[in-house]
């Protein structure tokens, strides 16, 4: 899978802070630009489905890896492309944790191929901002 973007940010939060905000689905939006709604279907774990609400139009993604705390892959596949976007925190001292956020994307059949450069500077300049956005809700309260 070719990465599309990889960031980091150091939130002034504790491990166990960070995560609990990172996996309250129902606010998520707030830190997801172009979500509206996110709903899951069970626990923050492998295999749940999590359902929002994008442009109009539901979609999907599944928890393919979660290490409760530590980090968590959310797969999306739309079309011939499939998108993994891996959430992982670790803390980094004197009650911070660093958070990272990497998107990877794969394409299948020769129309999207041809078309995954562009996808993947899509899929950075819309969601290149998830962990940056994310610090800023949980320093605001």
């Amino acid at each position: 899978m070719a990465q599309a973007f990889s960031v980091e940010e150091i939130i002034p939060r504790p491990v166990p802070q960070v995560w609990a905000a990172l996996t309250d689905w129902p606010n998520a939006h707030r830190w997801m630009p172009g979500i509206d709604a996110i709903t899951a279907d069970g626990e923050t774990a492998e295999g749940t489905e999590l359902t929002f609400r994008a442009r109009g139009k539901d979609r999907s993604s599944t928890i393919v890896r979660c290490v409760a705390g530590q980090s968590i892959v959310l797969r999306s596949v739309q079309g011939g492309v499939t998108a993994d976007y891996t959430y992982e925190v670790h803390e980094h001292g004197d009650g911070t944790s660093r958070v990272t956020l990497t998107a990877g994307c794969q394409s299948t059949g020769v129309l999207w191929r041809a078309m995954s450069p562009l996808l993947r500077i899509a899929i950075r300049a819309s969601d290149g901002k998830q962990i940056r956005l994310l610090k800023a809700m949980i320093e605001e309260g």
